[in-house]
């Protein structure tokens, strides 16, 4: 059966969340092991959180799994924010100790 990229655009299924999800997750990844600056890093793991969620949300979705998706979904967003608030505040501290965000610079300085 042949489909047209129109056709397989318009009714969503779980593939194209799947692969929504491994496009944010592969961006993150990236951002994690390629970039120096602390709050890009942190961006990135904020990114591979998302496409966690969205793997949560679609199988809950289209699978028996009713709620349970939400729910863990809701609960990594609280992680989320937690994470995020005591990341940025060791970023502050890091930059008031060492006048920089460069994750190179950090690890050779010591003291």
């Amino acid at each position: 059966m042949e489909y047209s990229i129109m056709e397989w655009l318009s009714d969503p299924g779980l593939v194209h969340f799947l692969i929504v999800s491994a496009m944010l997750f592969s961006l993150g990844l990236m951002a994690v092991l390629s970039q120096r600056n602390v709050i890009m890093v942190l961006m990135g793991v904020e990114l591979i959180l998302n496409s966690a969620n969205i793997n949560f949300i679609a199988f809950s979705r289209f699978t028996e799994l009713s709620l349970d998706g939400h729910m863990i979904a809701l609960f990594v967003i609280i992680i989320a924010a937690a994470e995020a608030a005591v990341a940025l505040a060791i970023v502050l501290n890091v930059y008031n100790r060492f006048k920089t965000i460069n994750l190179d610079e950090i690890s050779t300085m010591k003291g």
